[in-house]
């Protein structure tokens, strides 16, 4: 593990991060999901797509990087733009991101863009949930904001005040266009039984971006940790143009 001080909006971040296959002379870049870490990403591809260099990266505010601020996505990628020119990655050549990292991947506009059940299609709210966000609005407005613990998502639960500041600016970014706009060549993997980014937002995101192929494999929102291989070689034959 290495780690990288950079200044962002007159802040300091510390970047937690490693590096497999230094030698080599291409490189592709991980990015975990909200509330992982590197060593998700590094434990499901580590061993595979051994002719790149690996760049395993500790997002701002997850595992061992910090976050003195607040970030929406897009302060996330200027972070990483940052980050990867310091490392002579700035030609982003691959770039997979898990999620949350799906959306800074996507910022990051890389020649090859790998999705992994990507976050940012929004979907209408189930009427349960709409009703427990106004009730917790009426709650707050009464003075009861102290039981904003039994409200808020999982996902938020155990953060900080930057992070829930940062989640909250996350959370419901509607990237639609961005993924419209997106015009490299584009990789989405998902898993068939993901029901936080379900397979519909990956069919949204392959209409969406004109290059792109959707492989939908078994499993959940974290299908890749069992099925590293089989994406590994799905990113292999994009690169090698063999499925086009």
């Amino acid at each position: 593990m290495a780690l990288k001080a950079l200044q962002y909006a007159q802040h300091t971040f510390s970047l937690s991060y490693e590096i497999v296959n230094p030698a080599a002379k291409h490189t592709i870049v991980f990015l975990h999901g909200w509330g992982s870490n590197k060593e998700l990403m590094k434990q499901a591809f580590g061993q595979t797509l051994v002719k790149f260099r690996h760049v395993y990266i500790d997002l701002p505010g997850f595992g061992n990087s910090t976050a003195p601020i607040a970030l929406d996505s897009d302060d996330y990628a200027n972070i990483l733009e940052l980050f990867l020119s310091q490392i002579n990655a700035d030609g982003k050549e691959i770039i997979v991101g898990h999620s949350f990292g799906g959306k800074v991947a996507t910022l990051l506009r890389p020649k090859l863009l790998v999705l992994l059940s990507s976050a940012g299609i929004v979907w209408p709210k189930p009427l349960k949930v709409r009703a427990k966000i106004a009730l917790f609005k009426l709650l707050k407005h009464l003075g009861l904001a102290h039981l904003r613990s039994r409200f808020v998502a999982e996902d938020a639960k155990t953060l900080n005040k930057v992070m829930y500041e940062t989640f909250k600016q996350v959370v419901n970014e509607d990237f639609a266009e961005t993924f419209r706009r997106f015009d490299g060549r584009a990789l989405l993997c998902w898993g068939r039984e993901d029901t936080a980014t379900p397979v519909k937002s990956g069919e949204k995101i392959n209409r969406l971006i004109a290059g792109s192929r959707l492989v939908v494999f078994d499993g959940d929102h974290y299908f890749f940790l069992k099925q590293g291989d089989a994406v590994a070689r799905e990113i292999a034959a994009e690169v090698a143009g063999s499925v086009r």
